[in-house]
């Protein structure tokens, strides 16, 4: 995001002396641009200029060669006037040159601070300081050597711009002309009504094009959406320069604070220009350049190495800067950069270089974009052409460049001007002047919203209240009435709009059922000591792997990202354990040994098939028909919860014994959550569904048929792949299954009984084979209304139950709503459930 340097904003519009960058933010803010941070000075104490007055080379026993020196620091000199001695390790200095001196009670960023300390056999009384030592460069080969320097003493925080706050700001995509210090200024001076100066306009004296500039050409022949990708392109000569000039130290220093690091002068003037004006420009080696310069679309093969020294392979929606070397007379043969992103490294200024060729165009925003994302080019230049650029400015920018190289590297301006325009005026939008205090609900007059309009730069024709408004070239993004409304909002105060709460509708009934349920299962389980998390649902390649999915099993066919966050994970989870997992092992990592957590998300779930998804243009509403298209290629998103459990599930206490959690706790949460909704779904063992233990894994179904989710622990070679500690249980649901299974209609409470409830113990003996899911079911039949409830109490196998049997001890409750209930009532419970259990399931009651 910009950084913004208040005394460089001075430059554009009048600041009160010792205003502080927090009050600079609170200016800022009311017009909508946001604090990022803060920057504080990077260092403190004394830092002065010193001048070397001796440097003598004494070898080490090491190896290593220090210069000891006498270094005068005017005021700062011992208390005799004599010069401070120094001892330093770089060798790229002589006597009589100037540097940045750190005297003992400096620090320095890093939290690094000076003192007088004895090395190398002396006592070194300060430090002479490197680029890297002061934060203002990577520079690690010698210690700063300052060009017209002044007077030893002088203080090195404020000629080096080190003592300054700087503030930055968080710029929203549609206000790109805050990406230069000109639009920041400008919103300051909305702010606090602060005298502004535009040198972004043009002025008089700005030379006109003419035929003798540089031949270029546009053709474009396969515009997105129409839109050229360039229209418009001035070029500028400047012969003689000296490239190898050094940046004069203030233009320097600014570039730092923006969070530039200097290059050469050159650059470091088009880099200036651009964060002052908001304009990228491009310098060329003019030596190396062939007329024409040709901007156009890559073509198929086509490929770039770029100043990164990355070679690329060029998409055919990219749009080129190309010139034409071919001896054959074949136009734009040579690529040189992509349009509004980065330069090639065959044209660069180098020290070498005398004559330059300057470029400011104006290149369509969705161009510059597009290639930005697709070759991960994030430059300075595509950030600003991405978010709209004055196409008014070009001109000026360059006239800026040509003048600063004229004025520090010695160059004269070629009389030639190449300025082709093919911009159009901005579309006159019309509005009603009470349509912003209509929406805004303040009374706004029709005079107040016409200056608060022209105050933007627009031009406003009123005819009563019907307005007709000319958006400023710099504000591409005002294209409709709404655009406009914003605008009058913003800058006449969101403190003025009234806080209302509206009335609710006719009929309202706040949440929707389905966001009711899903607020009912996130509490319950947040009530069971569960801890809700969120995780990104983006996956490796590998997790199915580690989760020992089948070759087959659907749950690999996941949704590949054409352009992901990271290339590592660019796959969308089909399950929430694929990204769960990796939180529960972070927390394990951590050492939180007992973890309990749970996510309620999407998973995508392709079915296979391949579905042609059409990419209809902006700005126009789609057909009902690509709509239909877009939907139906959109593959299904199931809203799942899943959790896992590790570790602990009751801690160790002074009256408690620590419990592990395992598979029937799992089974537990999710016969809650199905309860929750008032669905009683069928359980049954799964012994065939990874990545769950074979043994020790339910499934959950609808009365239907219809998957609900599985539970249970999961299998050892999955706990190890993952790294997730053994007998780690999880358990995931489908809610959307679970929902559509629930009554729609709300659920009735009976009427509380006044008579009192009779108990009933019913032990049956089965094969202990049979899933205690069954026999509760058969139970719960066979009691019939009269049981109000059930439940598992006991389990025994052994000698008196026989071989392979095992016996299932339930506790009931029963009661009647119109009486009190006799032996004979709970005598004909017991007969039945021992009846249907005998005939379904073999049981028999144990004696």
């Amino acid at each position: 995001m910009p950084y913004v340097v208040p005394s460089w904003l001075r430059d554009h519009v009048e600041i009160p002396a010792g205003t502080t960058a927090a009050q600079l933010a609170a200016d800022l803010v009311r017009v909508g641009l946001e604090e990022e941070a803060v920057h504080a000075a990077g260092v403190t104490g004394p830092l002065v200029v010193g001048r070397v007055l001796e440097a003598i080379p004494e070898e080490q026993k090491n190896g290593k060669t220090i210069n000891w020196c006498q270094v005068d620091v005017g005021a700062h000199n011992n208390a005799d006037s004599s010069p401070r001695g120094i001892v330093c390790g770089a060798h790229n200095f002589t006597a009589g040159d100037s540097v940045v001196v750190a005297l003992p009670g400096a620090v320095l960023p890093g939290d690094f601070a000076i003192a007088a300390r004895k090395t190398y056999g002396h006592v070194s009384d300060g430090m002479i300081c490197s680029e890297s030592e002061l934060g203002l460069g990577e520079g690690h080969e010698g210690i700063i050597v300052l060009e017209d320097a002044p007077e030893p003493g002088t203080d090195a925080i404020e000629l080096l711009g080190l003592g300054e706050e700087i503030l930055e700001i968080n710029v929203t995509p549609d206000r790109g002309y805050c990406f230069s210090v000109r639009g920041v200024a400008r919103e300051y001076a909305h702010s606090t009504g602060a005298a502004f100066t535009d040198h972004g306009l043009a002025t008089a004296d700005l030379p006109a094009a003419n035929d003798g500039g540089f031949a270029v050409d546009l053709a474009d022949d396969a515009p997105i959406h129409g839109v050229p990708g360039a229209d418009r392109f001035v070029a500028r000569i400047v012969r003689g320069i000296d490239a190898a000039a050094p940046t004069p130290d203030w233009m320097a220093t600014r570039l730092r604070q923006a969070g530039m690091r200097p290059i050469s002068l050159a650059v470091d003037i088009t880099n200036y220009v651009m964060l002052d004006l908001g304009q990228p420009l491009h310098a060329y080696d003019l030596a190396t350049l062939a007329a024409p310069i040709v901007v156009r679309r890559a073509r198929a093969g086509e490929k770039l190495t770029t100043l990164d020294d990355v070679s690329r392979t060029l998409d055919a929606e990219d749009l080129l800067i190309t010139d034409s070397p071919d001896p054959s007379g074949t136009v734009g043969s040579r690529i040189l950069g992509i349009a509004g992103v980065m330069g090639g490294a065959d044209t660069e200024v180098t020290d070498a270089t005398t004559d330059v060729l300057i470029e400011a165009a104006h290149f369509d925003q969705i161009s510059v974009a597009r290639s930005a994302r697709r070759h991960k080019l994030p430059s300075e230049a595509a950030k600003r052409f991405e978010r709209g650029v004055d196409t008014a400015l070009q001109a000026v920018a360059a006239q800026r460049v040509v003048d600063l190289l004229v004025q520090f590297a010695g160059g004269l301006p070629d009389a030639g001007v190449t300025d082709l325009d093919r911009t159009t005026a901005p579309e006159p939008i019309a509005i009603d002047a009470g349509l912003p205090g209509r929406l805004a609900g303040v009374a706004y007059s029709t005079e107040t919203v016409v200056a608060t309009l022209e105050s933007l730069g627009a031009q406003v024709v009123a005819d009563g209240d019907a307005l007709v408004v000319s958006a400023p070239t710099w504000r591409p993004d005002l294209t409709e009435p709404a655009d406009l409304v914003e605008e009058v909002v913003r800058l006449q105060g969101y403190d003025r709009v009234p806080s209302v709460l509206p009335p609710a509708p006719p009929g309202g009934r706040g949440l929707s059922l389905t966001q009711r349920r899903r607020r009912r299962v996130a509490n319950l389980l947040a009530d069971s000591g569960l801890t809700q998390v969120l995780t990104y649902p983006f996956i490796a390649a590998s997790r199915h792997d580690d989760l020992a999915l089948p070759a087959a099993d659907p749950r690999r066919r996941s949704v590949r990202l054409a352009n992901p966050l990271s290339e590592a994970m660019p796959y969308l989870r089909t399950s929430l354990l694929d990204t769960l997992a990796d939180a529960a092992v972070r927390n394990v990592g951590r050492g939180l040994t007992d973890v309990a957590i749970y996510e309620l998300g999407l998973v995508t779930r392709p079915d296979g098939a391949s579905h042609d998804s059409p990419l209809p243009p902006t700005g126009v509403r789609p057909s009902d028909a690509d709509l239909d298209a877009i939907r139906a290629a959109v593959p299904a998103q199931p809203q799942r919860v899943a959790g896992i459990l590790a570790g602990n599930l009751v801690a160790p206490g002074v009256y408690t014994s620590a419990r592990r959690a395992d598979h029937a706790d799992a089974i537990a949460l999710v016969h809650r959550i199905a309860q929750a909704v008032d669905v009683t779904p069928v359980v049954e063992a799964d012994t065939e569904h990874l990545p769950w233990h074979p043994g020790r894994c339910a499934r959950f179904t609808t009365a239907d048929g219809v998957l609900l989710g599985h539970a249970g622990e999961l299998a050892p070679k999955v706990t190890a792949a993952l790294g997730l500690p053994a007998r780690t249980v999880a358990f995931e649901v489908d809610l959307d299954e679970l929902f559509g299974a629930a009554p729609t209609e709300p659920k009735r409470v009976p009427p509380l009984s006044t008579f009192p409830a009779a108990k009933e113990d019913i032990a049956l003996v089965v094969d202990a084979a049979t899933p205690v899911a069954d026999v509760l079911a058969a139970v719960r039949e066979g009691a019939g209304d009269l049981a109000e409830e059930i439940h598992l109490f006991d389990i025994y196998t052994g000698e008196s139950v026989g071989e392979g049997k095992a016996s299932m001890a339930f506790s009931l409750r029963l009661r009647a709503a119109d009486r009190t209930l006799t032996a004979a009532d709970t005598a004909g419970v017991r007969d039945a459930v021992v009846a249907l259990a005998g005939a379904r399931l073999g049981a028999q009651l144990r004696g």
